[in-house]
């Protein structure tokens, strides 16, 4: 890798190293950051992006779960991941079928995704009395597997339906990072079977290892001063913005 190619990735850099360490703290979020921040900003194709996406969320979650297991509600985790292993190979297929045939029907998907993700997430009702069925956890894992496949973010359907259950915060999430770790293991195994893997993407993914460790174990022992809620209601306007972004941009292209 030049001088110049590390130069250029340093924003990338950045906006991975924030992502990590907010995922860290709340349980989600990386994959949407990344994803919408990379392609709102024309920091590098979504292709790409995604693939990155799932190989240091492997990273993350390695660092972010030891010693937290048995806060996980493994029945739960169960349940969702039966869901994700098929839908994720059906959504990398999708994601290739769209990015050859309408790139900007692709971007204003995402948009609309982050979007919705950020005003559900701030719009989030009170959690239900009751934990919900298995099947219940094995659709969500379904449309989360669907949008893991195709752009590397999985979090909207599962957050929304996590964050609905009488579940304490740390359970959550625990739950939240095992399941896009699950998410990412998949996708990556396929892209590798598929030869998308290429050797730039590996010299991307090693520049990427040490800002992952550092937010991820920093994220551990300091968490943010501010209250939980503040920091989810920053992060959500932030990806609503986003989202807006990708839209309009979207949609200004096809007309």
């Amino acid at each position: 890798m030049t001088w110049h190619a590390v130069l250029a990735s340093l924003p990338l850099m950045a906006l991975l190293g924030f992502a990590t360490y907010f995922q860290t703290v709340t349980g989600f979020g990386l994959g949407m950051i990344v994803l919408g921040g990379a392609s709102g900003f024309g920091l590098a194709p979504v292709a790409s992006v995604a693939i990155l996406v799932s190989l240091v969320t492997l990273v993350n979650s390695a660092l972010a779960l030891p010693g937290t297991w048995h806060h996980i509600d493994w029945r739960a985790v169960r349940a969702a991941t039966l869901g994700i292993l098929p839908s994720v190979v059906v959504g990398v297929l999708l994601f290739d079928y769209l990015n050859g045939a309408a790139s900007n029907v692709l971007h204003l998907l995402l948009g609309a995704v982050i979007l919705y993700g950020g005003i559900g997430s701030a719009l989030r009702p009170a959690p239900k009395p009751e934990r919900a069925s298995d099947m219940g956890f094995f659709f969500s894992g379904i449309f989360g597997g669907l949008l893991s496949g195709m752009f590397g973010i999985s979090g909207p359907p599962l957050i929304f339906y996590f964050y609905r259950q009488p579940l304490t915060l740390v359970q959550i999430r625990c739950a939240l990072i095992l399941l896009f770790a699950v998410t990412a293991l998949v996708r990556t195994a396929y892209s590798a079977a598929a030869g998308q893997l290429s050797p730039a993407m590996w010299w991307q993914a090693a520049a990427a290892l040490p800002v992952v460790t550092f937010a991820t174990l920093f994220a551990r022992r300091h968490p943010p001063p501010l209250s939980g809620t503040t920091t989810r209601r920053l992060a959500f306007l932030t990806l609503i913005l986003l989202g807006v972004h990708l839209m309009a941009s979207a949609v200004l292209e096809m007309v």
